[in-house]
């Protein structure tokens, strides 16, 4: 029975917490691997933020000339060659991925193992044919795509975020199930390329999370390019004879479409490890437990990422890991994970961007708050760009005068969000950060600065 000092089960951002410092322990590296080739790295790497957004830039361009457009100048969009995006794409990440698992491999004081695992008892793993047993454990399994039970869907090929961007050819015609950021992104990039996309979604609108006037106001934008079916429910899927795929809904009349996309979330995986063998707690959400300092239930067992986190975003689970990477080497002097204000952002057209509270949560939260709605089209640069639908909405606290939200839909949102998140951070209020420094104009950051400048504390 192998054991060690430390086991570490995914190879996303848990991959990242064993260095040079951990050079005198002996380390397990478990991984399975993600998606249907079973890829070294996480999510993130194969599966999702990186292989989308090089989706999203292309996207982007093919919509150029509408914008364009409106600015006097003639562009055109030919086409979208789909297998050179995807091979361009993947021809860089899959050498990534191959190269980190080589390089894993060949660690010396380092075991990986590339087969599915779960505990069977407290600190005791089975892996293929042996048990594996460890002084600490980091949990890091990540999450997988959540297939819904519609009739028919075993008879049929339904694609998730972890297959679709490997497809050989764009399909004519598409129904994306889901109203969240995973469909806003792919919405984009599919109906960019010249495919007729439909949205089918429970919600009356989409990114419904985020704060109201920033929903409506996307939901407005992005059904101008693809079709919405609200308040709906896909109640059965059939193969038809030319290898179309029948969807049938609860609203809408029977649609025959190239390909499903079924975009409604990620689950973590803790239940996949078995992880209550060990003694590790999950709540209802079939999260993994843990605490600030990101310790689980277990002793001497810490869980990081989607499998404990429900931001799943690969920031936060980059901050989480070292979070616990100092914890394992500082067992006396360990330090909590600061999850106070995690931004996050929707690379879909147009671009959202977020973080702390929405203007809903802070009317049930009590708060005594003001707000500020700031247009594109009030700056410099968004008269330059013709802007007429975009905006900055930000949310700050009456009495400290320090920012408690903020939301932006249009171009460039996560950029210019970077400052807010900066200020909210590190407890600056409103007014010095507004004029204690320069702006630069006429750049669109003037944007951010109009806005705090309209937040009205009522001196």
């Amino acid at each position: 029975m192998p054991h060690f000092d430390l086991c570490i089960i995914g190879s996303g951002s848990g991959n990242t917490i064993v260095d040079e410092q951990f050079a005198d322990q002996s380390v397990a590296l478990i991984d399975q691997g993600v998606g249907p080739n079973a890829v070294f790295g996480g999510t993130c790497l194969n599966l999702g933020c990186i292989p989308t957004k090089m989706f999203v830039l292309p996207a982007d361009l093919a919509r150029s000339p509408s914008e364009a457009d409106r600015l006097g100048v003639d562009l055109t969009f030919n086409r979208a060659d789909w297998k050179a995006i995807r091979d361009r794409i993947f021809g860089r990440i899959d050498p990534i991925s191959a190269g980190g698992e080589q390089w894993r491999a060949s660690s010396p004081n380092l075991t990986l193992y590339r087969e599915h695992a779960h505990f069977v008892g407290p600190k005791t793993l089975q892996v293929g044919d042996d048990h594996v047993t460890a002084d600490r454990f980091v949990i890091a399994a990540g999450s997988r795509a959540v297939l819904p039970q519609i009739p028919g869907i075993e008879d049929v090929t339904v694609h998730t975020s972890d297959t679709v961007m490997r497809i050989d050819d764009l399909p004519r015609s598409m129904v994306i199930l889901g109203g969240g950021f995973i469909a806003a992104e792919f919405a984009h990039i599919f109906s960019a390329f010249g495919v007729d996309v439909t949205v089918v979604m429970r919600s009356g609108r989409m990114l419904r999370h985020e704060d109201d006037d920033i929903s409506d106001r996307f939901t407005e934008l992005i059904e101008k390019r693809v079709k919405l079916v609200r308040n709906a429910s896909i109640t059965g899927l059939q193969a038809c004879d030319d290898g179309r795929i029948r969807v049938i809904t609860d609203q809408e009349p029977v649609q025959e479409v190239d390909l499903v996309l079924v975009a409604i979330g990620r689950q973590p995986n803790g239940d996949l490890v078995d992880v209550g063998a060990a003694g590790v707690d999950l709540d209802d959400g079939g999260r993994v437990i843990v605490d600030d300092y990101q310790r689980t239930t277990a002793d001497g067992v810490f869980a990081l990422g989607d499998v404990s986190s429900p931001y799943q975003l690969k920031h936060v689970a980059n901050h989480e890991a070292r979070v616990v990477q100092h914890n394992l080497l500082h067992p006396d002097s360990m330090i909590t994970a600061d999850h106070r204000f995690v931004p996050h952002a929707v690379f879909s057209d147009p671009q959202v961007a977020s973080v702390g509270l929405t203007e809903q949560e802070a009317v049930r939260a009590g708060r005594n708050y003001v707000t500020a709605v700031q247009d594109y089209g009030t700056v410099a640069y968004g008269w330059a760009m013709e802007d007429t639908q975009h905006l900055a909405k930000l949310i700050a606290d009456r009495d400290s005068r320090q920012l408690i939200g903020a939301h932006i839909v249009g171009p460039q949102a996560s950029t210019l969000i970077q400052p807010l998140i900066q200020a909210m951070s590190f407890g600056l209020a409103v007014p010095d950060m507004a004029r204690g420094q320069y702006w630069i104009h006429p750049a669109l950051p003037e944007l951010v600065e109009n806005a705090l400048l309209s937040l009205k504390f009522d001196d």
